[in-house]
């Protein structure tokens, strides 16, 4: 197993992919956000629990991971994934995508259904063309600017007095791309659009998301809600879009008991 500061690699596809992969049992794995890194989710992690076996990755472009320099859209993201999936030598696992990470987890579970077990999308959008002023603002940024920006839209103020580590913790699994890497990255967040393809979903699904978050809309999670076959909605009092971070322990409880309800080793005794 690997930790935050000793990532293993592995080959995936073209790609020698870095990884976390921690605890055991069912397979979750974690999927970062538009300009972060494997290492997201420390703070979710430890409220997950021991009976899972949680994997966080460096998407391209991302973290530690190395491989082509090609242009390439949320699906290639999703086929990237999908790679991933089976060089670990898995299945079916469980996804957890958050912000840009859920844009990936949704065309992972159109392209790649017959992997997935659950979908769990937190504070994430069907849309990259949904009317949200703040997301529209931050793209257009650069990516010093979109960095001391996004505070304000992460993190409630309430979350910042009770702890003043919160916003510097978060820095750590940022991401400082060069210019072209961070251009690939701005082309494949514009091209997000599964609107219409949202019925398609068949993976059980949990939308989770703050009603505070001006990034990703609490509309955008109606929609999912709504349009996904079977999909359950639970929003967050008081959260922002750093939802999995200031808001982790909430998130990783409704994480954990919607994976033990729709569990691989249940339906594979059923």
């Amino acid at each position: 197993m690997t930790s935050d500061t000793s990532p293993h690699t592995i080959e995936a596809g073209a790609f020698n992919v870095g990884y976390i992969d921690e605890g055991s049992g069912e397979p979750l794995i974690l999927v970062h956000g538009g300009e972060s890194n494997r290492t997201q989710f420390t703070a979710l992690r430890p409220h997950l629990g021991d009976q899972l076996r949680v994997i966080s990755y460096d998407q391209r472009d991302s973290g530690v991971t190395t491989g082509p320099k090609d242009p390439y859209d949320v699906a290639t993201l999703a086929d990237d994934l999908s790679e991933l999936v089976e060089a670990l030598g898995l299945h079916q696992v469980h996804i957890l995508g958050t912000s840009f990470g859920g844009a990936v987890a949704q065309q992972f579970a159109l392209r790649h259904p017959e992997k997935l077990r659950s979908l769990i999308l937190v504070c994430t959008t069907p849309s990259i063309n949904l009317p949200s002023p703040a997301l529209e603002r931050i793209l257009n940024m650069g990516p010093d600017e979109r960095r001391e920006a996004a505070v304000d839209f992460l993190f409630s103020v309430e979350g910042r007095k009770k702890d003043p580590e919160l916003v510097s913790r978060n820095w750590t699994s940022l991401v400082s791309r060069p210019k072209d890497a961070d251009a690939r990255r701005h082309a494949a967040a514009v091209s997000h659009d599964v609107l219409d393809q949202l019925d398609a979903i068949q993976a059980p699904t949990l939308v989770i998301h703050g009603d505070e978050d001006q990034m990703a809309t609490v509309d955008g999670a109606q929609i999912l809600a709504q349009r996904i076959p079977g999909a359950r909605l639970e929003l967050i009092e008081g959260a922002r879009h750093g939802i999995a971070t200031e808001f982790a322990d909430v998130v990783a409880g409704l994480s954990r008991e919607f994976i033990a309800e729709h569990s691989i080793d249940a339906a594979v005794r059923g």
